[in-house]
């Protein structure tokens, strides 16, 4: 690579750093909680801020909450029009073939993919799930490398997939850790649809002649619960990826190697319930806020706004935040959309706690000499 294009590079990189908010981290007290688990994690899933841990990094077998990241997968797949729910997939031999919790698909049985996610996130059927990811990749190898490589561009740095059910009777090393949990959890959420599914209680696949009922006991017990994913094998025990939300606070607790669901439930609930009453979310949508001076342009002013901010506060901080506007009195073309004009501040007791961008809201192109002088005449006149 030769020293332009080296340059080139390090200053996209350079644009693309620069454009993301940053949000520092709020005092997390410390606290100490009897769980009686391996491994534990509280996330907000807003912001990605880690409320609590415990061995939250260590890797694990996790069951059936492996399909979090199979569901993962499918949704991209739907959200770019490679599937739609309405699809027919015909299932085959080797999907009909798996044990633990399934619907007893058969080989040449046919089910639109909005009866197999229904499957899947209600009732962890591993056979929907493996014609779900075969009909996306084209084989469960295929589709489990496509999991490896979401899991790598997501930062989880502690996980390894081998199937994509989370059965582990024949693998060898199929883990993740309840923080990597929590970060493709934070990533499925992003697509809504999946919490419609994920707090059906109880349902019906095959017309009605096949009833479903929701592994994730909390969905019919705990307010504002918006899933996720249950798992349990005798390697792993009891797990669980439990998200809820309650006003704008969307918390994520992920629970590893409970010995009873019971166990996993208590520990999830005392998380989630403790995310509830010690933190709240500071939101702002974009906003426009106005013009500013251009100079040497084809038009005399641009419009300025900044995306949404989001920001984990203790409770009651919320009201506490102050905003400060950094910018320059004018600027002068040419202008390109969502140029960096200047930064807007979130401080809480006098200490940054989001820095956004603000930006133009779009291109002002600088004016030539012609253009110039045919305005004198114009103003002349």
């Amino acid at each position: 690579m030769n020293r332009k294009k080296l340059l080139s590079l390090i200053l996209t990189m350079l644009i693309i750093f620069s454009t993301v908010s940053t949000i520092s981290a709020i005092e997390i007290k410390p606290v100490e909680f009897d769980l009686n688990v391996k491994s534990a994690v509280l996330m907000d899933a807003n912001t990605g801020t880690v409320l609590y841990e415990y061995n939250s990094k260590e890797s694990l077998p996790p069951a059936s909450v492996t399909k979090v990241m199979t569901l993962l997968l499918v949704f991209e797949a739907l959200e770019k029009g490679k599937l739609s729910y309405n699809d027919i997939l015909t299932v085959n031999e080797n999907a009909a073939s798996m044990g633990g919790s399934q619907i007893f698909l058969e080989p040449g049985e046919q089910m639109n993919v909005d009866d197999l996610l229904k499957s899947v996130i209600v009732a962890s059927a591993n056979d929907a799930a493996l014609t779900l990811a075969e009909h996306v990749a084209g084989s469960e190898e295929s589709f489990v490398n496509m999991m490896n490589d979401k899991a790598k561009e997501l930062g989880m740095n502690n996980t390894h997939f081998e199937n994509v059910t989370g059965l582990d009777d024949d693998v060898i090393s199929h883990l993740t850790s309840a923080y990597d949990i929590a970060l493709m959890s934070r990533e499925l959420l992003k697509h809504e649809k999946v919490i419609e599914y994920a707090t059906i209680w109880m349902d019906t696949v095959r017309n009605g002649e096949f009833g479903l009922s929701n592994t994730n006991r909390l969905v019919r017990f705990y307010k504002g619960i918006t899933g996720l994913k249950t798992g349990s094998t005798s390697k792993a025990g009891f797990c669980v990826s439990a998200s809820a939300k309650r006003d704008d606070l969307h918390l994520i607790a992920v629970i590893m190697g409970a010995e009873t669901s019971k166990i996993r439930n208590a520990a999830a609930t005392k998380l989630l319930d403790f995310g509830f009453a010690n933190y709240s979310i500071f939101k702002e949508e974009e906003t426009n806020i106005g013009e500013i001076k251009v100079l040497c342009g084809v038009k005399d002013s641009v419009n300025l706004k900044y995306s949404q901010t989001e920001a984990i506060v203790n409770k009651g901080d919320e009201f506490k935040i102050e905003k400060e506007i950094e910018l320059p009195e004018n600027i002068t073309a040419p202008i390109k959309d969502g140029q960096y004009i200047g930064k807007v501040k979130y401080l809480l007791n006098g200490k940054i706690i989001v820095e956004k961008e603000i930006i133009s809201s779009e291109a002002v192109e600088k004016i030539t000499f012609l253009e110039y002088i045919v305005n004198i005449f114009k103003n002349f006149f």
